[in-house]
Formats: structure tokens, sequence, C-alpha cells
């Protein structure tokens, strides 16, 4: 097979620590191990990126925007530039500013379209609280609409995403293609939690992402005080940051469990392994994903999952198997991770289980599916050699 020259588009990539730039991070270092050349285009303020093929457009913050640079599309120099490389295929990864000048600029050099439909944006129309939100919501369908109609191929993580898709009239080919995650960092459980300041019988139920008002962490921290109120060794720890972090530590406080509590804010991506080795449960309430990328990582740590049901998260979890799926309801969560902490036996089934399932979902397998997107895109076969 030829070797591929790849744009890849997005409004959010790190530094910017998101499912999505998490993604795109595992995909361009893959595909690149393979021999394939990727440039990113994507936004960013103040970046210095030691990546030459990563082109960031001006962009600037706004009110509504606090955690994300807001791009201001490129004019005729870039796409200059852009033309200059010959690509063969274009990925946008978002369906917004720098997102839509991938699809604009694809359109204009006849080349293949692939685009991943990660988040359901929908669920995010709080954060613009000037515009009535079921018109928001209608605008962004709308959008949704229009843009994936617009590209070759879309590409989702999920088959709750897929049906999002489908109900919205997308009718172009979706594929359901999971986020890989990467191999668990081996790391000494016990030396780990003693550096964390836990002591042996001490139990961690976790949560990691971002905190905000759609991650739902509200149901959490009421399930966690159920817990409390009937095992005195459990405590819960959040890990990452948001612009509802004050918010949720006042409920806390309210809910008197602060002091079993601990609000670790945002860890380097780096360290994130030693807290999923550390812990023992990984309880996600949230219902906006369209996978739950973090859910997948805490379980090649072999944590059992307790997850809400809802959007794609809930499908990464084999209910009864490697963790339990949940209703929206703190109590019936809260059942859920007393019986996983208090029955050895369950615990060592779920969390083996659990281990198992999510190494089979490798950034290799992952990456491997999107080529073959690409290849059915272009046309392509086995057939074809390697350009070298």
């Amino acid at each position: 097979m030829r070797l591929l020259k790849i744009a890849l588009f997005s409004d959010s990539a790190l530094p910017v620590l998101n499912g999505v730039s998490i993604s795109i991070d595992a995909l361009v270092r893959s595909l690149r191990e393979r021999g394939h050349s990727v440039y990113v285009y994507t936004s960013g303020m103040g970046v210095q990126d030691a990546d030459p093929n990563t082109t960031r457009f001006i962009s600037f913050h706004t009110p509504l925007t606090k955690d994300y640079p807001l791009a201001i599309p490129p004019f005729y120099p870039w796409f200059h530039e852009f033309k200059r490389h010959n690509f063969d295929i274009v990925h946008t990864h978002t369906p917004f500013t720098v997102g839509f000048v991938g699809l604009r600029w694809a359109q204009s050099c006849d080349i293949p379209l692939v685009s991943t439909y990660h988040t359901h944006y929908d669920k995010y129309a709080h954060y613009v609280p000037i515009a009535p939100k079921r018109y928001l919501r209608y605008k962004i369908a709308k959008h949704t609409n229009f843009y994936y109609n617009s590209v070759d191929h879309v590409v989702t993580p999920s088959e709750a995403s897929r049906r999002w898709l489908l109900r919205h009239s997308v009718h172009k080919p979706v594929s359901v293609i999971p986020t890989g995650v990467p191999d668990p960092i081996p790391i000494d459980r016990n030396a780990v939690r003693a550096s964390l300041g836990l002591s042996p019988l001490r139990k961690v139920v976790l949560y990691a992402g971002r905190i905000a008002k759609e991650k739902n962490i509200g149901t959490l921290l009421e399930a966690a005080s159920l817990v409390f109120s009937q095992d005195v060794e459990s405590e819960l720890w959040i890990v990452g940051d948001g612009p509802a972090r004050s918010d949720f530590q006042s409920l806390a406080r309210q809910l008197e469990i602060g002091d079993r509590v601990r609000f670790w804010g945002a860890v380097d991506r780096q360290r994130i392994g030693e807290f999923y080795a550390a812990s023992d449960v990984f309880a996600f309430p949230s219902m906006t994903e369209t996978q739950g990328l973090v859910v997948t990582e805490a379980m090649t740590y072999g944590l059992p999952a307790i997850v809400v049901h809802g959007g794609g998260a809930s499908a990464s979890v084999k209910d009864g198997q490697t963790g339990f799926v949940v209703h929206n309801d703190p109590f019936e969560m809260s059942q859920r991770i007393i019986q996983t902490l208090s029955d050895p036996l369950l615990y060592e089934s779920l969390s083996r289980a659990a281990e198992t399932h999510a190494r089979s979902c490798t950034i290799s397998e992952m990456t491997s599916r999107i080529l073959a997107t690409y290849r059915s895109v272009l046309g392509e076969t086995e057939a074809q050699l390697v350009h070298v």
C-alpha cells in the first residue's frame, strides 16, 4: 500500500486537554509510526510546537470559550501553502471554525474528506447563555446535518453516536471506530498509593475528566454521600478541572462529605496512570459522551467501571462483566459501588474482565481501521505499491 499524505483539522488539539485532542495526538503518532506523512491544522495562542508539521491559526479567547482558543479563519497565504503539499486526504475532527476551513479547502482542491464526529455538540448549548437553548440546539442540529452531509465519509466512536447522526438525517457512510487507548504504564500500586497519602485499607472511587455541568458530577457526589454512610474506609477522588469545579466543591460541602472528597485539579497527562493504579473503582456519571475514553483507559488498569446509562460511555461497559451500567440515580449508583467494593470475588472477576476488554481497544487497531476508511474513500486496493 502506498504511503499517504494526510491533513488533519481540529479546533481542539494539545495542549488543550480533552478526549478530542488526546485521540488526535494518538492517531497522528500512530500514522507516522507507519510511515505516513501527517500535517495538523488547529487553533492556538502563544503555543510553540516542537512539531514543524503543526500549523496554528491566529486565535483568541472569548468569555464563552475560556478553555478553548477560537480560531480566526485564515486567508490566502495559508491556503496557498496547503495546496502546495498535494494532500491525498483531509480528515477533520470538528465541524466549527477550523473544521470548516478543512472542509472548504478540501472541496477547493478536490481532495477526499473524512470527518470524525467526536462530540454531541447540542449537549453543550448551555455555554451560550445569550441564546434560547431550544433555538440553539436546533441550529446545532441543522449545522451538524449540513456539515457531515458535505463530507465523503463519517467516523464516530460509538454506536450511540452513529444513531444520533442517523436521527439527524446524515446520509453519508458512517463507520463506528472506537478511539484506542495506550497500554497501561507499569506502576507499583502500593508505592504510588503511599506517595499519594493513602493507607493500605483505604478504598478510592475515581472520576477523571472535565469538571463541567454536562458531566453530571452532582449525581456522583450524591452517590458518594450514600456510599460513605455505609463504608467508612472509602473516599472519592475527582481528577480534572473545568468551569464547574467551585460549584461541585460547594455541593460536596453541602452534602457534608468535603473531608472525603479530593479535587486534585488538572493532572499532567503523564501522571494520570498513577491515579488509575491507586484507585479501586472508576465512576463516570456523564451521559453526553460519544465514547467516554477515560472509562476504557481506567479499565486497562483493571478498574471496574460504574457508569450512568446514556451516550457512548455506557456502551464501553459490559454490564455485570466489566462493571455496571446504572440509571441516573444516586442510590442505584451507590449500591453498585458498594457491591463492587465489598465482594472480593465479584471485584476480582470484574477487574480481570475490564482489563481484558480494554486492552483489545488499542491505538493500533483504531489506526488500521481509519486507514482502511481512507483507502475506501480513495478507492484504493491492497495491490497498490508503497511510494518511496
